[in-house]
């Protein structure tokens, strides 16, 4: 199960996962993207979506037969205003994506994952959980909160047949991140990636799921943090040019 799949990490991890040899349930908000992801791949089979609706949530584990990986992926950034300028609701709905929905996600499904004897959480964070950056407050904030739950999660679960595993990903280049975080505006989306030679892709990112998940079952990876060459931590990139 990978949330978030109609773009971006959450389409890469589940067109990787399903050349793994994986049945993938491909859930997101935007259905026609995922229609179009199945249509490509047939190992996966698109769900309508929301994580943050409990009765969303709980409709598509009912129809789960089983979960043996659970990719908690969707989530999202609003906004570079400084804390004290910064507006409560895109807080308000990055908590409610990253955090509730990630919250909602394991209580669902961690039975199932549970009872397959094998499970694998894999819980999409990001650099931004591990270090505070100016402009960035609501997102570090729910990013922490993700790393925390992993964290605990791990410890609640020891002795269970459940791996809990954290990617935290540092720039990584997709077609929707930065564009959200500057509400539609693309050139000062593209300013984020300015001059930086070789930010990840979304590919990059899947396939440190893809091996994660894939490892035997007495090994846990813990936590994976991934930059590009040249992001040396939030405030050191490198950029050519300009």
């Amino acid at each position: 199960m990978v949330t978030g799949a109609s773009g971006g990490i959450g389409e890469a991890t589940a067109r990787r996962l399903a050349a793994e040899g994986y049945d993938v349930v491909a859930g997101a908000r935007r259905r026609d993207r995922l229609d179009k992801l199945a249509a490509e791949v047939p190992a996966i089979t698109p769900v309508t979506l929301d994580v943050t609706s409990q009765e969303s949530v709980d409709a598509l584990a009912a129809a789960l037969e089983r979960c043996d990986v659970l990719v908690n992926n969707a989530g999202g950034a609003l906004g570079m205003e400084p804390v004290a300028a910064a507006r409560p609701d895109d807080w308000q709905r990055m908590y409610d994506v990253n955090v509730l929905g990630s919250l909602r996600m394991t209580q669902a499904l961690i039975p199932k994952l549970v009872e397959s004897g094998d499970g694998v959480l894999v819980m999409l964070t990001s650099t931004a959980g591990h270090g505070a950056y100016e402009g960035g407050g609501g997102y570090v904030a729910a990013k922490h909160a993700q790393r925390t739950m992993a964290e605990t999660l791990r410890l609640e679960l020891v002795g269970q047949p459940v791996r809990i595993v954290e990617i935290a990903p540092g720039m990584v280049r997709t077609e929707g991140f930065s564009v959200t975080r500057f509400r539609g505006d693309e050139t000062a989306a593209a300013r984020v990636y300015e001059g930086v030679p070789d930010p990840l892709a979304a590919g990059d990112v899947a396939d440190a799921i893809a091996w994660c998940v894939t490892r035997p079952a007495h090994v846990n990876i813990d936590r994976l943090v991934i930059r590009p060459r040249a992001q040396a931590a939030q405030h050191k990139v490198h950029r050519v040019g300009g």
